[in-house]
């Protein structure tokens, strides 16, 4: 993929912001877990960070995706996964059925000032008993009169105790399986939402994680997003969104993983010479940039597909496979090399060892990639 000077200023624009807004505070925020969202996010919407792809009328940036690897790539070298996972969520998770199918109503009231940074939103898709099989869901929205009624739990919500609004998936009507579900809009300052409570994780701590409550919630009709009952489908087209945006965020977080692993081992010292000498460790170390460096190439050219109109969902499924399982590699590796500091918190290995576990799970596991890929190349049929 080739990037032009007005890609490498807006490189530029958010590697700042990564540096100077987002870093020096990574510690903190991880001890705290959670981040300053409505403070942060301002200033990556001064920059055009949100809705890089949408409609100017309405904020967006009007540009193609190839800004949004971009994006994504630099906040790829956050000191933290939780942040710039928030990020994405409010930039490529939460807001692109709204930004394609939502009326324009919906747009002026809800995308514009969220794609200023000025609300906070998140996806609420998972529950407490469905979280890869979408299918599954159980929250349900009666209709009462020009009101949806809803009720349900939603599970894993990520900046869910600071959202202003969710884009709630919820059953619409007594269809089971994929039908019958719609998109709908909940501002959290409606009656009957709450937060259940804050999740205690293994990694991404920077980021508050939140099981939601849905008793009674009553919110218009018109709040729905496009057409009632194609929610499912909307939320498919999301989901390879999330996992583009995953897999662009691990490559970079991967690739800055090993040359701070490199610059430790040139500097540490063991039986009278850098570990760095060791050539275990050199092609070790060399095998993973190999690999790196081959899924940064499949992510350029899924993006460039991407860009030209093409359907990559098979690209995307089969990158969002090999990064989460490549970056646990790397994780692994890392730990192992630093020795015992690997394996302390004073560092920051420990921290991206436990951060990026989630790649292989978080926007659909491992299990499910193979499902995916195994249907599209037709095994099981007879």
């Amino acid at each position: 993929m080739l990037f032009t000077s007005e890609h490498e200023q807006f490189r530029t624009s958010v590697r700042r912001i990564v540096e100077e807004e987002i870093n020096p505070y990574a510690d903190e925020w991880e001890a705290a877990e959670i981040f300053p969202a409505h403070e942060l996010f301002p200033k990556l919407g001064a920059i055009g960070a949100f809705g890089l792809e949408y409609e100017t009328e309405y904020g967006g940036g009007g540009a193609d995706h190839s800004f949004t690897v971009v994006l994504a790539e630099e906040l790829g070298r956050a000191d933290m996964g939780g942040v710039p996972m928030a990020i994405a969520v409010q930039a490529g998770m939460a807001t692109p059925a709204l930004a394609r199918f939502g009326s324009d109503e919906l747009k002026r009231e809800f995308l514009a000032p969220t794609l200023a940074g000025d609300l906070v939103c998140s996806i609420a898709v998972s529950e407490p008993g469905a979280g890869s099989d979408v299918a599954g869901i159980r929250t349900r929205a009666v209709r009462d009169g020009d009101d949806w009624v809803i009720n349900g739990r939603k599970m894993w919500i990520t900046s869910g105790t600071q959202s202003d609004w969710i884009c709630l998936l919820a059953r619409t009507s007594d269809e089971g399986g994929y039908q019958g579900m719609s998109m709908i809009i909940v501002p959290t300052d409606t009656p009957g939402f709450s937060v259940g409570r804050k999740l205690k994780k293994m990694g991404n701590n920077s980021s508050d994680t939140a099981e939601l409550v849905l008793d009674d919630v009553r919110v218009p009709v018109r709040h729905t997003i496009g057409e009632e009952g194609r929610g499912f489908q909307m939320q498919m087209a999301q989901f390879q969104d999330e996992r583009l945006w995953i897999c662009y965020m691990a490559v970079t977080g991967a690739r800055r993983a090993i040359d701070r692993t490199m610059e430790y081992l040139h500097m540490r010292e063991a039986f009278g010479k850098p570990l760095m000498a060791n050539q275990y460790i050199q092609y070790t170390l060399s095998e993973l940039v190999a690999e790196i460096d081959i899924l940064h190439g499949f992510l350029h050219l899924t993006a460039e597909r991407y860009v030209a109109g093409e359907d990559v969902t098979r690209a995307a499924t089969v990158a969002k496979l090999k990064s989460g399982r490549l970056s646990r590699q790397v994780a692994d590796a890392c730990v192992q090399f630093h020795g015992g500091m690997g394996y302390a918190e004073d560092l920051w290995v420990a921290r991206y060892f436990r951060d990026c576990r989630l790649g292989s799970i978080g926007g659909g596991a491992d299990e499910v990639m193979l499902r995916i890929i195994s249907m599209l190349e037709g095994m099981g049929k007879r």
